[in-house]
């Protein structure tokens, strides 16, 4: 479908793709297989000036915009979402600041950012704070010039490889979610450490480890806002990442698509390319439409948030939901009409479908997407 991208989408666009086909294709399955975090494809998106799409103009790059990122991400994604992650989970990662950190934050960390000489997470995730964000138990005592951090947070993507992190602890354990703050944690803080890299089902590029905080000493001046804003910083970049996120499983779901369309008209049965099968044309036709739904419905949300004219929340989570079921069932099904051979790792849809999977996971279930679109709707019609 036309979606009328401007010339600097369009540029954006085919510069991911590009990289994407000639940079990271030749790897994915190496990377894939021996779980190599891909630093000599980072420097390809620096030189690229990919990281650049991340940041607004004022602080040195030409992008910012969510519907940049979604672009970037749909196009990477498509060839291999684990790669892409690198990228996506900076752009995670300096979320925070971007929304709510002061000038002088800004100027501190952006330039390493834009030039790809550093990359960044975002860590809120604890052993018993998936789900529920709220009841996360790493703690920020202030201590004269610094606030102490103590606990760990788990899942963090980009974990160990990036050299910035947005971090999320309780300065007034009394309060409970009220009580969480933001602060910007750089690597090599002292009590500051990593534990092992995790052994995942999918994206198995990019580096998922535990972060570690003993009296960990940080800088009071790296709060990110005030005290006690933690928590809604946090829901506030989620409403803002989850389009990324969205994208990423569409990127999957389309590369996907692709492969099963491609192969469909190669392999021969009774004499004919399966193409000509009516039951294959129905599930390709399936495959394809649901894409483009939950293309427009991504789409459509990245402008709004971009427009800044009104909440956005439930649009947010509707797409992230919708696009990652779709992705999910698109990959499962371009597997099967791949038959055998989708099962085998010769194929890069038995990738996709494991990739698919964790985007139903993280940055909230698909299953907290729906309480959150029903918790807005209901708002709604309150009124």
């Amino acid at each position: 479908m036309e979606y009328f991208l401007t010339d600097k989408e369009k540029e954006i666009k085919k510069l991911a793709r590009q990289v994407a086909e000639e940079k990271m294709k030749p790897l994915r399955e190496k990377y894939d297989e021996e779980e190599i975090f891909p630093w000599d494809i980072v420097k390809i998106f620096a030189q690229a000036d990919l990281f650049k799409v991340l940041l607004p103009e004022e602080y040195g790059g030409f992008g910012g915009k969510v519907m940049d990122l979604v672009i970037m991400m749909e196009e990477l994604s498509r060839v291999d979402s684990g790669i892409a992650l690198a990228l996506g989970g900076t752009g995670l990662g300096i979320t925070p600041i971007l929304i709510s950190g002061n000038e002088e934050q800004k100027r501190k960390y952006f330039p390493k950012i834009e030039t790809g000489e550093k990359l960044a997470a975002f860590a809120l995730t604890e052993a018993d704070a998936g789900s529920d964000a709220g009841a996360i138990k790493t703690t920020a005592t202030k201590d004269g010039d610094y606030y102490i951090l103590n606990g760990t947070k788990r899942f963090i993507t980009n974990g160990g490889e990036a050299d910035i992190y947005s971090v999320f602890a309780l300065t007034d354990k009394t309060k409970g979610a009220r009580g969480a703050s933001a602060f910007i944690v750089e690597k090599g803080t002292d009590g500051f450490s990593f534990g092992k890299k995790e052994d995942k089902l999918g994206i198995r590029a990019t580096a998922t480890r535990e972060l570690i905080f003993e009296d960990c000493k940080v800088p009071k001046e790296n709060l990110i806002a005030r005290e006690g804003m933690g928590f809604m910083i946090a829901m506030k970049t989620f409403d803002e990442s989850r389009p990324m996120v969205a994208a990423q499983a569409i990127g999957i779901a389309q590369g996907a698509l692709e492969e099963a369309v491609l192969y469909s008209k190669e392999w021969h049965q009774f004499g004919k390319p399966i193409s000509s099968f009516q039951g294959i044309q129905l599930m390709l036709a399936d495959m394809a439409m649901k894409i483009e739904a939950a293309r427009a419905l991504i789409y459509s949300t990245a402008r709004v948030i971009d427009s800044g004219v009104r909440k956005y929340s439930k649009e947010s989570a509707m797409c992230k939901c919708y696009a990652a079921d779709v992705a999910m069932e698109v990959t499962t099904n371009a597997v099967q009409i791949l038959g055998g051979y989708g099962f085998m790792n010769k194929y890069a849809v038995e990738k996709m479908m494991r990739d698919a999977k964790i985007t139903q996971i993280y940055e909230g279930t698909n299953q907290i997407q729906r309480v959150v679109i029903a918790s807005n709707l209901l708002k709604e019609y309150s009124k």
